[in-house]
């Protein structure tokens, strides 16, 4: 994986193979952050990135100068390889071991942007219950938005606060407003 843009442009991070992911592909993540900058200053962001993974967009937003970065993923190793990565980058990033569901019902942290990537093998009321959680226990600021990445056969347009979706290749990412 490489970083796109910012301070670390052009960086690439190689994470262990024993971690249990799959990154956002680089073409997904570019479109991504083209829609992003379009709609939100990035330094002033407060991110949540859950089912952070290899923590691929916590880096890329830190990058990019967001300067309150939250990644949240249940494995170990994957915790471990975020916060030794974000430290060897100075990037302001906070990386915490949890079940998502778990830290969505307890957390007090209200973010502008909330960024979930779970296994694609989800069932879409898994994917749905995302959102519910997050809506409410209103963890978005005023304007926030939710974006959740999943395959291209899953369908979350039939959720509450669903506002649209965008397909790249075999992702899709549906916002939430």
């Amino acid at each position: 994986m490489r970083i796109i843009s910012g301070k670390h442009k052009g960086r690439r991070i190689t994470a262990p193979s024993k971690l249990p992911v799959r990154p956002t592909t680089d073409m997904a993540k570019e479109a991504l952050f083209n829609i992003l900058n379009n709609q939100y200053r990035l330094s002033d962001l407060k991110v949540l990135d859950l089912f952070s993974g290899t923590g691929n967009l916590a880096f890329e937003f830190g990058s990019r100068g967001a300067e309150d970065i939250t990644a949240v993923d249940a494995h170990f190793d994957c915790v471990k390889f975020i916060r030794k990565t974000s430290e060897d980058l100075d990037l302001p990033i906070m990386a915490i071991k949890s079940d998502v569901f778990k830290f969505l019902g307890k957390t007090a942290i209200k973010s502008d942007l909330i960024f979930a990537d779970p296994p694609y093998d989800f069932s879409t009321d898994q994917f749905g219950k995302i959102a519910e959680i997050i809506f409410e226990r209103k963890l978005l600021n005023e304007d926030g938005s939710l974006i959740i990445e999943h395959s291209k056969h899953t369908d979350l347009s039939k959720f509450p606060h669903f506002s649209h979706s965008r397909k790249y290749g075999s992702s899709v990412f549906s916002f939430f407003e």
